[in-house]
């Protein structure tokens, strides 16, 4: 649960990896001394590197926490406070996909493609904000991660969550279009305490075939199939 201009950079740093870091540790079991860590920048072609760095900057503010800044999160089972990325594998395993709530401007400064890798691989399925950056709106899509965005002046603050919620977003009966609305369900003890109305920012028809066929790599493989 995120503020206001979250940046790529908050999202996929391209900063000094530490080594208390859940990509750290992995390089540290990789045999990997710490002074030939370099920077995420620098290890862009590992993937093990940096889904491990996706919100993993030192500066990044997950509200599910109070004054705790970096790229940690409560995990729901026990509550313990644990980095995303071991608390988005463990609802890997549990198979439970995961949304991303946040502010306006979501995804601005510089377009960094594993932005949206990242965000893909650590299960997360749809982000929710009160708006978008253009490109980076483009690049969920183009990794299969549905964007939608708050209509009105609501935002999920307003909705009085605190992230121990389960969410449904119901889709109009016609299944997903271009903009369609779509109704997000806010669920507790399996109740639905509120709900809203939430647009799709899947805005063109070739947006719409890339997310169907699970990100825009999917689409090309099956083309030359």
């Amino acid at each position: 649960m995120l503020g206001d201009s979250i940046t790529t950079d908050h999202i996929s740093p391209a900063g000094n990896i530490k080594s208390d870091s859940p990509a750290g540790m992995y390089l540290t079991k990789k045999k990997v001394s710490s002074n030939n860590f370099n920077s995420y920048g620098s290890r862009r072609g590992n993937h093990e590197v940096m889904m491990r760095g996706t919100f993993a900057n030192i500066r990044i503010r997950n509200q599910m926490l109070s004054n705790i800044e970096g790229g940690f999160t409560r995990y729901d089972k026990n509550k313990k406070i644990v980095s995303i990325y071991e608390a988005a594998m463990k609802y890997k395993r549990d198979r439970k996909p995961l949304i991303v709530f946040a502010g306006k401007e979501y995804g601005t400064g510089s377009s960094r493609d594993w932005a949206a890798k990242g965000t893909r691989l650590l299960g997360i399925r749809a982000v929710i904000a009160e708006s978008f950056e253009r490109i980076h709106r483009s690049n969920l899509i183009g990794m299969g991660v549905l964007p939608f965005q708050f209509t009105g002046n609501m935002n999920w603050k307003k909705l009085g969550i605190n992230g121990t919620e389960l969410v449904n977003i119901e889709l109009p009966e016609k299944g997903l279009e271009p903009g369609c609305m779509a109704v997000l369900k806010i669920l507790k003890n399996n109740k639905i305490t509120k709900k809203t109305k939430i647009i799709s920012r899947i805005d063109t028809a070739n947006e719409l075939e890339y997310y169907k066929s699970g990100g825009i790599l999917h689409y090309v493989l099956k083309k030359i199939v």
